[in-house]
């Protein structure tokens, strides 16, 4: 899985600002829409209505928001890092300060589990996700997940 096709640069984020989970959400879709040219409040009750099935908040600081969007022809994402932690009401009731948004077609489901396989095999490499908490730059969180991704 080639995590450069899903992620880029472009679509990458520090220090975004959100009170709470749903805000958050709201802000995702809307960075969401302007980068992949999708109505914004079709992103968001996406996002909303999966949410509601039980949180994206995986642990460890880390929430993968997903959905399945019409239209879309392959997985996309975003890197946002928070600029305060927010309750995603993760297992371990840790904040989520990273947050990993991926997008699918209806059509796209066993692609998008591969991403999601790919993303937390990366963050079990030794480092990659305290260097992403200590990057200054959006380049610089951008490259400490991407390095040695391309597996």
């Amino acid at each position: 899985m080639n995590l450069p096709n899903i992620i880029r640069p472009e679509h990458t984020f520090i220090g975004v600002s959100a009170p709470t989970k749903w805000r958050a959400l709201q802000t995702v879709a809307d960075k969401a829409a302007k980068a992949f040219s999708v109505d914004g409040q079709i992103i968001l009750k996406a996002l909303e209505a999966r949410e509601k099935l039980g949180s994206t908040g995986i642990g460890n600081g880390i929430a993968i928001p997903h959905a399945a969007i019409d239209g879309m022809t392959s997985p996309r994402g975003l890197l946002l890092r928070f600029a305060q932690p927010l309750d995603f009401e993760a297992i371990d009731d840790i904040p989520t300060d990273i947050a990993f948004v991926l997008l699918f077609g209806e059509n796209n489901r066993g692609e998008y589990l591969n991403v999601l396989s790919a993303i937390a095999r990366r963050l079990q490499s030794d480092g990659a996700l305290a260097a992403m908490r200590k990057a200054r730059t959006v380049d610089e969180f951008y490259s400490d997940f991407i390095a040695d991704s391309r597996v």
